[in-house]
């Protein structure tokens, strides 16, 4: 008997968190880590992050990324004072947008984060 390879169905949903779209896209900053950073020709760059959940983001920028390059990222949501710290792997590029994975997320930050999703997810419904 032959078997068959199970393939995800398109448009399947793979996340474990929800994502949700920024109504008013935030600015980024982020620089590269690791041994890439002493031999990259761009190792800073800016962005806007046009969705996010408690894993991750999906950013729009000029600077050139590639999967697999770890970031440390700074972000300011809006209705905050100060600016968000964190580490994150970037997943996938098309075009001047990628994805981010948050890898190392303090206590605070997350705390942060899941009020300001639980405000987008009540503004959204």
């Amino acid at each position: 008997m032959e078997e068959v390879e199970r393939q995800p169905e398109v448009g399947r949903e793979l996340r474990r968190h929800p994502r949700y779209r920024v109504s008013a896209p935030f600015p980024c900053a982020f620089s590269l880590l690791g041994l890439k950073r002493w031999t990259a020709v761009d190792r800073n760059g800016l962005g806007v992050v046009l969705d996010v959940s408690l894993r991750g983001a999906k950013v729009m920028s000029t600077a050139v990324m590639k999967p697999g390059d770890h970031l440390a990222v700074s972000f300011r949501m809006p209705d905050h004072v100060t600016a968000l710290q964190l580490d994150a792997t970037v997943r996938w590029i098309k075009d001047q947008l990628f994805g981010l994975e948050f890898v190392s997320m303090p206590f605070s930050v997350e705390t942060r984060l899941k009020k300001f999703l639980a405000r987008s997810s009540q503004l959204s419904a």
